[in-house]
């Protein structure tokens, strides 16, 4: 009607058709309202969809509607090469504040927030943290501000864990460690700062009865060094217990119990019972604290798990208090006084005792012949020792397989130490009685001073 009125008005006589021409555009006006107001609907549901994923929920521009398109008018259609589309950022939105101007806070003003600081980094262990934390936070009102230093020496049967501490306080795999009695054959040196403290640990070899010449030079290393220090950390372990043993009480180790009324006798002593996880009952640890007491009274004890980096720092906090005053020897970034030159030798014969087994291992010596710096690479040639033509043929394997395993594998451990590509050059030669000869001992590292007196007493090691 709206149609004929218009036509009328104009001095135009209505058409015959006129009444079907306005019923058809008042059809075509509701459809196009329709379609409208669901377009908009459609829009503000994906505009609310981003939101929620976490896309920037900016005001519009100029005050017009976003219609979902960037500004190159292609869709937002969630493709893998759309970065609109893709999923919220770690962090989220930006958030947006009023800036505060001179006279208060000035209308329509905005400041874009710095983005939230990165968490602390995140350590391996709650015993780094600890460390850490004892080694850069300031002094406390309880803490001792004294610059104190001294030498600490880990003693103790073989394979009861003193590598493994060792590793684990200066958070660098730096002495070897196997599941072979009697690996360490040197005293290794370990640098670590607890706060105001320097402790000078020292790795010693196991203690144990002797039945060669090396076993002897071992032993003589690891009593020189308990003698030389400010104060000894005893350690001993939890053996592995099954069935009806796991339900006796723990009694301490026989070779304890004698090294204890000898080894650094008089001097402050901390009992460190490693391998704690091994009992869930912490209980069943007090038979054995008490009868090891009764033998050795100590400054401290504390039950640790080295393997796991459970408990060395409580440990490190009581050797520092015990440590007499003294300025520090060592630089900030001092970690060991040995060579490159030795370690190159010592992670050659790690992966022996890992390769091999039975007599091999102990059978076994590496001397380092040629440790020269080129521009580009580290070149290195080590001699194996052994003492029989078949401990040779094992060494070196079908076709030298085996002693290429060996290379590859030592040869990665000494590049993470140096920090540099290494050429690792190995050679087996059959070296008759070593184990047995004082000067060839000597000549492959092994002397030891003479008429010590140190072997009265030694450990019967069962393992």
């Amino acid at each position: 009607m709206a149609a004929a009125r218009t036509e009328k008005s104009r001095g135009r006589p209505p058409g015959p058709h006129a009444d079907r021409k306005a019923t058809a555009e008042r059809s075509d006006s509701r459809r196009a309202a329709g379609k409208e107001s669901g377009s908009a609907d459609e829009r503000g549901a994906k505009r609310t969809k981003r939101g929620s994923e976490g896309s920037a929920n900016r005001p519009p521009r100029d005050g017009k509607p976003r219609d979902g398109k960037p500004r190159d008018g292609k869709p937002r259609d969630g493709k893998p090469g759309n970065p609109r589309a893709r999923g919220p950022k770690t962090g989220g939105p930006r958030l947006r504040e009023k800036e505060p101007s001179e006279h208060g806070t000035r209308k329509g003003a905005a400041k874009e927030l710095a983005p939230a600081p990165m968490p602390p980094r995140v350590h391996p262990t709650k015993d780094a943290r600890a460390r850490e934390r004892l080694a850069k936070e300031g002094p406390s009102e309880q803490e001792d501000t004294r610059s104190r230093s001294g030498t600490v020496a880990l003693v103790g049967r073989p394979n009861v864990g003193k590598s493994t501490i060792l590793n684990a306080a200066l958070q660098q795999p730096l002495a070897i460690v196997t599941s072979t009695p009697q690996t360490t054959r040197d005293t290794i040196l370990g640098v670590v700062h607890v706060g105001h403290a320097e402790i000078a640990l020292l790795d010693t070899p196991g203690l144990h009865k002797a039945q060669s010449a090396l076993s002897r030079a071992m032993n003589r290393s690891a009593r020189n060094a308990a003698r030389g220090a400010d104060l000894v950390v005893f350690v001993t372990d939890i053996p592995e217990r099954t069935g009806a043993d796991a339900r006796k009480p723990l009694r301490p180790h026989p070779g304890d119990v004698a090294l204890l009324t000898d080894v650094g006798a008089g001097q402050p002593t901390v009992l460190v019972i490693n391998k704690v996880d091994r009992t869930r009952d912490k209980e069943a640890l007090l038979p054995l604290i008490e009868a090891l007491s009764k033998v050795r009274s100590f400054d401290a004890i504390v039950p640790i798990s080295a393997r796991k980096e459970d408990g060395v720092v409580r440990v490190l906090a009581e050797v520092a208090k015990l440590l007499p005053e003294g300025e520090h020897r060592f630089g900030p970034d001092d970690i060991t006084d040995r060579p490159t030159r030795f370690f190159a030798g010592e992670y050659v014969r790690e992966q022996i005792l890992i390769a091999t087994k039975e007599e091999v291992p102990h059978a076994t010596a590496v001397t380092i012949e040629a440790f020269e710096e080129k521009p580009k690479v580290m070149r290195i040639s080590a001699t194996i020792h052994v003492e029989r033509q078949g401990q040779k043929k094992i060494l070196v394997g079908a076709g030298g397989q085996m002693l290429r395993e060996i290379g590859t594998r030592a040869r990665a451990r000494i590049e993470e130490l140096i920090e540099c590509p290494v050429f690792l050059e190995l050679f087996v030669r059959v070296t008759p009685g070593w184990r047995e000869s004082r000067p060839l001992l000597e000549e492959l590292g092994y002397g030891a001073p003479k008429g010590d007196g140190a072997e009265s007493v030694e450990s019967e090691e069962s393992e």
